[in-house]
Parts: C-alpha cells; structure tokens; sequence
C-alpha cells in the first residue's frame, strides 16, 4: 500500500511497517438503518467486539464488557499489547438531526471512557470538522490536542496540492494526453487560492485531479451536505452576513473571526459563525484574519445564488450597471464613472455607511464586478515601487490593462500622479523573460471621494 509513496523513503519506514495494532472507525460507514443512538453504537460496538474475539480468543470478552474493558482485558492479556487507534468523521453524530443532545453527551463520553488515561492507547487520531473541546462535556476530551485549518502550521504541509505537486501533475498530463485542452494557468484559476497557515498556496486536489483525469476543466464541486442550510442563513441574512456574501461575490476580502468554528448548520446565530462553516466546508479560504471566495469554482457557487434567488435581485442589477462603467473606463468618459462609483457608495444597501478608503474600495469593487469575468483584479498589488489600489490584468492579454488608485478627501489628480511617480504600470511588464501581462492599451483611473458632502470624482489618462 505504501511502497510506492514518499513515506516509503522516510528513515523509519521499514521500522514501523506492520509493527502496530490499528483498529480504524468510520462512525459515517454503514449506519444509515440505524434509528436510534442505542442501535447505532450497538452496531458499531458489536462488529469491535467480532473483531477483537477473533484476533484475541484467550481474551475471554463477554458481550456485557465496555469496549474500553474489552480492550484493557486484551491487552493484559496478551502483555501488555497496545493499539492504533484511528477514528474518521467523530462529529458524525452532531450533524443528524435524529440524535437528540442527551445522545451526542453519550457518544462524547463513550470516546472519552475509551481514550482518556488508557494504558492500551499508543494513539488516538480523530478526524473530523467540529473542535472537540467545544462539544464535549466538561474536560472528558481535552487530553486530544487539536489542528484545525485556521491555525495549523504542524499537519497543514500534508494536505492539499501544492504549486509543486501540480507543476508536476499537469506535465504528466501533457506526456500522456494526446490532446490537452487546458493550460497550467487554468487549473490555477479554477483550483488555487486556498492557503496554509504561513501563506503558501493550496489547490482543490479533487478537482485538479479530476480535471487532468478528464481533461476537462469545469466545476467539480462536491457539495457538503450542509450546503442547503447553509444557504438558507444567508439568505435569510442572519446578522447581517449578506452584506459579507455580497463583497465576497465582488471579490473583496472580508474580515472574520474563526477563532471558533460553529457547530452544525441548524445552530447559527452569528456572522462569524456561518463565515467559520464556510470556511470549514471549503467555499471559503481564511487568512491573515480574512476570508474571501478562493478560485473560479467556488465563484460560480456563489454567483449561482446571485442568479437565481430573489434576496439578491440588488446584486444582479449592480452587474448590469456595472458593464457600463467597464465600458466608460474604456473610452474615458470619466462622469460617467464618478456616477456610477457614487450610485453604489450611496444606494440604499448596507454600503451606504460606508465613508473610509477601504470601505471606498469595496464599493469601487463592487462597481466594477462585471469585469471579474475578463480580468483577475487584484486589491493592494505591489507594483513599481509601491501598493497599487487595484490593478486588472486581463484574461486576455491583447485587452486593455487599467489601473485604478483611490484617495479620500483628495482629488484623482493627485492619485494619477501617484500611479505614474511610483511606476505601478511596471507590473504589467511580467518578469524577466515573460510575456508582458497586456499588448493593449494601460488606462489610468485615478478616483477621490470627499467624505463631508459625499461627491466622487474620476480622471482618466491612457498611459503613453
């Protein structure tokens, strides 16, 4: 099973190879009959109980033993023999709706009598999307110490597809396909955008697998089984978290805390809370203390929800307005522009409070969404010698490139001339032996918004 794996190459491969007692669990497997907790644990306990009385008949288990008892009893049994013990979706119970609290008490403390302080444990690993300590009663778990995806920088380097790994894969791909439909670029757009602990970037590995496999690229979303009820917060917008979908959509980052992630999706009362199980289900990557929509598949399931439910009738007229001001900013027509940003900035929507220059960003975001489909907008770029607003490389790169640059209280005279002395349109350059990122024109936006009476003005320069 191993031998052809990297762990085959580790130094203590061969020392631990069947060398250890593994009893695996997957409290998810062949349960779906069972109508009733007791029946549930009974099933799972009888086919352990099988187990253990064939691989250790001296034991003498009887059927009214615990199976942390059955257990102690083998290994003083058998010396001091010693187990493996891995547990896959331990949160299984938390997410049916048929398991009543008292029940989930229960099974936490089944896990606990079973784990906590026993001489036969050489390791108990539990997998699963819940925090254990946040749903188990008093301290009967808190001898687990937990990873999860917000803040692990221990585990994290072993899941997910690294730039690496699918430079690697996509030439395989371009060995054995005869004919290759897709570039190295795409699966980025499609796939990237998830991130470790430290910022290195993360791929969907389904997908990407799936893709390279059928030389396809589409959608390859596996939906979670909370996707409907989650849907339904949102829609509902509870605490306020439309606000949060709508900037998501647009393709801004918005800020969170997932320093707990919530229960089940029939629980939520917080903005938090539902970011956090977005999060934890993949639509969402978390970073740095932000969350944002991470690649191009999960952006179409989000703009699913824009397209066809009627709470964003709003978002769905913002994208018709918006393919004008894409269009004035291609031919200069610089008023047009200034109305369109204040019509978002000021529309009776939860922008509306908005009046700093971030939140002047995302309402420029916003104003722009329509151009997420022909460009890869990016907020905050390094470029030149400086931090550029935004900057557009198209998808196309014979399209124009723009640059947009944003001062309160300001005039957009003054932001052009911050775009040309710190020499932002540098980045369309690419680097040192790239093709340059737009053979089409470079047009400069430069935006100012004074807070007291709410005007926005716009200039705009094709850069010569």
């Amino acid at each position: 099973m191993f031998s052809h794996l990297k762990i085959a190459r580790e130094q203590n491969y061969k020392k631990h190879l069947n060398q250890h007692n593994l009893i695996y669990i997957d409290f998810s497997r062949d349960v779906f009959e069972c109508e009733s907790y007791h029946e549930y644990i009974g099933t799972i306990k009888k086919r352990l109980f099988h187990d253990l009385k064939e691989a250790y008949p001296e034991a003498g288990i009887q059927e009214e033993d615990s199976l942390g008892a059955a257990l102690r009893i083998v290994s003083l049994t058998y010396k001091n023999e010693k187990f493996l013990l891995i547990f896959d979706e331990w949160d299984y119970v938390f997410h049916r709706d048929y398991f009543s609290e008292k029940d989930r008490g229960k099974f936490t403390a089944f896990l606990g009598d079973l784990t906590k302080g026993r001489a036969y444990v050489e390791l108990a690993y539990l997998t699963g999307v819940l925090p254990i300590k946040k749903y188990s009663a008093s301290d009967i778990m808190n001898h687990f110490d937990e990873y999860n995806m917000a803040n692990s920088d221990v585990y994290d380097k072993y899941f997910g597809f690294t730039n690496e790994e699918v430079d690697e894969l996509y030439q395989r791909y371009l060995k054995n396909c005869v004919t290759p439909e897709f570039s190295r670029l795409d699966l980025a757009d499609w796939y990237d955008g998830y991130q470790r602990d430290n910022g290195t970037s993360l791929y969907n590995p389904n997908s990407v697998v799936r893709a390279l496999t059928r030389n396809n690229i589409r959608d390859y979303w596996a939906k979670a089984g909370e996707y409907d009820e989650l849907k339904t917060y949102v829609l509902n917008d509870i605490d306020g978290v439309r606000e949060s979908v709508m900037l998501l959509v647009a393709g801004e980052s918005v800020k969170a805390d997932l320093s707990e992630y919530a229960s089940t999706a029939t629980e939520l009362k917080y903005r938090d809370e539902i970011l956090s199980v977005m999060t934890v289900y993949g639509y969402l990557n978390y970073y740095d203390g932000f969350v944002r929509i991470p690649n191009k598949e999960l952006q179409m399931e989000f703009d699913r929800i824009v397209q066809t439910e009627p709470e964003y009738s709003y978002m769905r007229e913002l994208e018709k307005e918006s393919a004008r001001i894409l269009k004035a900013t291609y031919d200069g027509d610089e008023e047009t522009v200034a109305d369109m940003l204040s019509f978002v900035h000021t529309t009776e929507s939860p922008l509306k409070a908005y009046n700093d220059e971030a939140e002047l960003s995302g309402s420029v975001k916003l104003a722009y969404i329509a151009a997420r489909n022909k460009y890869d907008i990016q907020r905050e770029d390094q470029a030149g010698i400086g931090y550029v607003d935004y900057i557009f490389y198209p998808r196309n790169h014979s399209d124009d490139g723009i640059i947009v640059e944003l001062k309160v209280d300001d005039s957009p005279e003054t932001a052009l001339k911050q775009i040309k002395e710190k020499q932002y349109a540098l980045k369309f350059q690419g680097k040192i032996g790239e093709a340059p990122k737009t053979t089409g024109r470079i047009i400069l936006v430069g935006i100012g918004y004074r807070r007291k009476d709410k005007v926005h003005r716009c200039r705009i320069e094709v850069l010569s």
